[in-house]
């Protein structure tokens, strides 16, 4: 029995006999690029083991700046041993909400993609933005927003104004930026 099924670049043919379901799910791992990962022949080669070796020094490293991992967990075992929960908790739009800067993680979202979020003296206004460790300290409202003391709304200046010429009683207009 021959199934042909078509692969992200070329046409992929197998030969099933027996196992079919195993082998056809098996295959469809492959294909999508799931079960890529294959046991070394030679597990304790030299060229393999320093190129894994930099591997864990150049992401490791990373990791630590992003707060991933700590100083002493630059091992493989603990990058891959990393959730996407881990990644999740370094969002600006996450660290924006655990700040106490917005009321949820919706409306945290929603300051940082209408230019209210500063990191450092940068406007992001990306909300999946990973933010490093070094960095979370300087998160804070831009400073042309309402928010961060910048110039008020459209209705606010309306309120104030009516307020400046309800207490002031005159016929006076103020003059506007």
């Amino acid at each position: 029995m021959m199934i042909s099924c078509l692969g992200p670049v070329e046409d992929v043919k197998f030969w099933f006999s027996g196992k079919l379901m195993e082998l056809l799910s098996w295959a469809w791992l492959k294909i999508l690029g799931i079960a890529t990962f294959k046991k070394p022949r030679r597990p304790y080669e030299k060229e393999r083991l320093d190129a894994e070796l930099k591997l864990v020094g150049e992401y490791g490293l990373r990791m630590n700046r992003y707060g991933l991992l700590e100083e002493s967990q630059n091992k493989l075992d603990y990058v891959l041993a990393l959730t996407v929960e881990n990644f999740l908790e370094r969002r600006l739009q996450t660290l924006v909400f655990k700040a106490g800067m917005a009321k949820s993680i919706h409306h945290a979202r929603v300051l940082i993609r209408q230019r209210h979020i500063r990191v450092g003296r940068q406007v992001v206004n990306v909300p999946s933005f990973m933010v490093r460790v070094d960095s979370q300290k300087h998160i804070d409202f831009s400073l042309t927003s309402p928010f961060g003391g910048g110039r008020a709304g459209e209705s606010s200046e309306k309120n104030q104004k009516a307020a400046a010429k309800k207490a002031g009683g005159g016929d006076e207009e103020e003059d506007e930026d």
